[in-house]
């Protein structure tokens, strides 16, 4: 076997290893200290939260029940590019929900709940993003939602997660739903941590001699519009193209990927891009 096959042997097992580990980190967050405090923050987990409240339905079973026909409905209407990795993701979280369900809360204080709940639920969800992969629920929804409705990504997973918030408070008290938002509020903040940092967005340059191939890779695994920008070497004065490309915080782990598969000894510069205005971001 060479070197590069062990290294993407390598680099598969532990997708899959930060797959797993982020849908048990997620479970234990979501088990002692969301749950117990009725912090219905958003995604499936709310709605297993409030679906207890009303009914005392079991949340593990809830969350299968919700999570495997929104996987079957993601790949049916937006093709199959969730992959196996997803579909554990999709599998693993209701199993280790189940699996801790006994386990007693760290607190009842429904404030320390939603912001270490959002804490360690976001740090769940960024090893997953981090794996390449989902954990299914409203994500999926919400990519059906743009598809057919031309809203962006984020606008849909917002709607969908405030109308969550929205029930807690009518389903238990305002104050709930308040904690909700909190909780939210929180774990996407610990996803941008864990995945990028502060910003949203990454601005990635990049200089390759294998230009061709890695335009054509980022066009094709990750469907992002790529800018050329004409540079010289500062030593040679030989013309070396630059290529800017802007991604999203799901996508930036999969960019490198991209590029240390296509071209190894590509020179690449990541900055922060704090707002980004245009086709496939947020409308002027």
């Amino acid at each position: 076997m060479t070197y590069s096959s062990q290294s993407s042997v390598k680099n598969s097992v532990m997708e899959y290893v930060f797959v797993i580990v982020g849908a048990a980190v997620i479970a234990f967050g979501f088990n002692v200290f969301l749950f117990p405090n009725q912090v219905a923050s958003g995604g499936v987990s709310g709605i297993s939260t409030i679906l207890h409240g009303i009914f005392g339905w079991n949340a593990g079973i809830v969350q299968y029940a919700f999570n495997i026909p929104l996987f079957i409905a993601g790949v049916l209407v937006l093709g199959k590019k969730f992959g196996i990795k997803s579909f554990i993701g999709t599998i693993a979280l209701p199993f280790f929900v189940i699996l801790t369900e006994s386990w007693d809360p760290w607190t009842l204080n429904p404030l320390l709940g939603a912001i270490f709940g959002g804490i360690v639920v976001g740090l769940g969800i960024g090893l997953v993003f981090k794996g390449n992969a989902s954990t299914g629920g409203t994500d999926l929804l919400a990519q059906i939602i743009t598809k057919y409705t031309g809203l962006t990504l984020g606008t849909s997973v917002l709607f969908i997660d405030g109308l969550i918030a929205v029930s807690a408070a009518i389903v238990f008290d305002l104050e709930k739903g308040l904690y909700a938002l909190i909780g939210l509020y929180v774990t996407t903040k610990t996803i941008d941590i864990v995945q990028l940092g502060f910003s949203q967005s990454k601005m990635v340059y990049i200089i390759t001699q294998k230009e061709t191939d890695v335009r054509d890779a980022i066009y094709k695994e990750i469907n992002r519009g790529i800018t050329r920008l004409p540079a010289f070497g500062g030593y040679t004065g030989e013309e070396r193209p630059v290529l800017m490309v802007v991604v999203y915080q799901t996508e930036f782990t999969r960019l490198k990927q991209v590029l240390k598969t296509v071209d190894p000894q590509a020179f690449v510069i990541v900055s922060d891009a704090y707002e980004v205005l245009g086709e496939g971001f947020k409308k002027v």
